[in-house]
C-alpha cells in the first residue's frame, strides 16, 4: 500500500512533519503545537476582490493541451461537456462498470483509467470525492505525469492538507465553481455561466494562471466571473459554511425546531412544513436579495420576531463553538478526523448515515412529499 502522507498546511501555513516521518499513523496525525500554526489575521474591512470576465481570459492558453477530467460525477460531467462544447480536447477517467461510465459513453466520451488519462494530459483535474483523492493521486496520477502537467482540483481540501503534493516542475491550480455540475452545465447551455474561484498554488507561474482563467472561461465561469482567492481561503470558508452553516447549522436547527414542536404535541405534519419545507421559500429569497429582500417579503410578525427572538437561538455561546469549529478546520483537525475516519472504515459516518435516515422528521417528510406533485420528489 502507498504510504499516506500527514495531514500538513500548504506554504506558509505549514507545519513540520511530526517526528520527521511522513508513514502514516494515528501518531503522525496528533494535535500540534499552536506555535507550529500560522493563522490569518481578521480584517477590519473587507478587500475589494479582483473578478475575471471573460476579456480577461483566452482559450488559446489551452490550445493544443490536452484535459484530463479525472471522474465523471457531478462536477466531472459538467465540466467535461462544457470544455469540449468550447472547442478543448478532454479526456475522461471513471472506472467501469457503475451509472457514471454509462453516463460518459452516452455523453460521446471513452472513459479510460486514471492512468492512461494521465499519461497524455497536459491538465489534470482531479474531480473525486475528497476522501478518495489522496489514495488515487499517490497510486495513479503522481507516477504518470507527463513533464510539466499542471494538477487541478475544483476544491482545495487535498491540496492544502498536504494529500496531495505535486512534484517538482508541476503547478497546482484550483478552479471552483461556485454551484453544483448540473447547473454548471444548464446554465452554459443556456448561454450563461456560473460564478468560478480561481486560486494558485506556491510558486505557480503566471501561464498556469493564464491556464487557470481559460479552463473558468471554457466551463462557462468567465461569463459570471472568477474571483481570485487562495487554496487556504477557498478550503477554510468552503468547510465552515458547511459545518457550521449550510448542512452541519441548518440540518441541526431543522431538527430541533421540529423536535420541539413534536414534542409539545403539535402533529409531526405540521412541525415538517414550518420547520423544513418552508426553509425553501425562506432561503429563495436569501438568494434573490440578501436578508433585507427576506425581511421585506415576509409579514412584519415574522420580521419583528426575527429582530427579536433569533438571537437567543444563535447565542454568543452559538458563536464561541462556531469559532471554535474555524480553529478546528484552520489547525488541520477536522482534516485529520476525516481521513483518519475513511481509513478506519468510515463506520461513524455510516452509522450516523443510517440513524439520521430513521428521525421522525425523514419519515414525515418522505409521505409528506408524495402528496406534492409540483415538486421533482427525490429518495435516497
Amino acid at each position: 500500500m502507498v504510504p499516506v502522507p500527514p495531514i500538513r498546511r500548504l506554504a506558509t501555513s505549514r507545519w513540520p512533519d511530526p517526528v520527521g516521518s511522513t508513514s502514516w499513523s494515528p501518531d503522525s496525525l496528533r494535535c500540534f503545537p499552536s506555535s507550529c500554526i500560522r493563522t490569518l489575521s481578521i480584517r477590519s474591512e473587507p478587500l475589494a476582490a479582483t473578478i475575471y470576465y471573460d476579456a480577461d481570459a483566452d482559450l488559446k492558453a489551452l490550445e493544443g493541451k490536452t484535459i484530463a477530467i479525472i471522474g465523471y460525477g457531478s462536477q466531472g460531467h459538467a465540466q467535461a461537456q462544457n470544455l469540449r462544447d468550447s472547442g478543448l480536447k478532454v479526456v475522461v477517467a471513471q472506472r467501469p462498470g457503475g451509472p457514471n461510465y454509462d453516463l460518459a459513453k452516452s455523453h460521446g466520451f471513452e472513459p479510460m483509467s486514471v492512468e492512461d488519462a494521465v499519461k497524455q494530459a497536459d491538465l489534470i483535474n482531479i474531480l473525486l470525492p475528497d476522501e478518495l483523492q489522496g489514495d488515487v493521486y499517490r497510486q495513479s496520477i503522481k507516477p504518470h505525469l507527463k513533464k510539466g502537467a499542471v494538477l487541478m482540483a475544483s476544491h482545495g481540501f487535498n491540496f492544502h492538507f498536504g494529500q496531495v503534493e505535486p512534484p517538482t516542475g508541476h503547478d497546482i491550480l484550483l478552479v471552483a465553481p461556485k454551484g453544483p455540475g448540473h447547473l454548471v452545465r444548464s446554465e452554459y447551455v443556456k448561454g450563461g455561466g456560473v460564478p468560478c474561484l480561481i486560486a494558485l498554488g506556491p510558486g505557480a507561474s503566471e501561464q498556469t494562471k493564464k491556464i487557470g482563467l481559460a479552463y473558468a472561461k471554457g466551463i462557462g465561469g468567465t461569463r459570471g466571473g472568477v474571483i481570485e482567492t487562495t487554496i487556504a481561503e477557498e478550503t477554510e470558508t468552503d468547510l465552515f459554511g458547511e459545518q457550521a452553516v449550510l448542512c452541519g447549522g441548518v440540518s441541526e436547527l431543522i431538527k430541533a425546531g421540529f423536535d420541539t414542536l413534536v414534542e409539545a404535541g403539535y402533529q409531526p405534519e405540521m412541525a415538517y412544513f414550518e420547520c423544513l419545507h418552508e426553509m425553501k421559500l425562506i432561503v429563495d429569497l436569501f438568494y434573490q436579495g440578501g436578508l433585507e429582500y427576506m425581511r421585506y417579503s415576509v409579514s412584519n410578525t415574522a420580521e419583528y420576531g426575527d429582530y427579536t427572538r433569533g438571537k437567543r437561538i444563535i447565542t454568543e455561546e452559538t458563536r464561541k463553538e462556531m469559532r471554535k469549529i474555524l480553529d478546528e478546520i484552520r489547525s488541520g483537525e477536522f482534516a485529520r478526523d476525516w481521513i483518519l475516519e475513511n481509513r478506519g472504515g468510515a463506520a461513524m459516518f455510516k452509522s450516523t448515515r443510517r440513524r439520521e435516515r430513521e428521525h421522525k422528521l425523514t419519515q414525515t417528510g418522505r409521505q409528506l412529499r408524495k402528496m406534492m406533485k409540483w415538486i421533482d420528489s427525490k429518495e435516497v
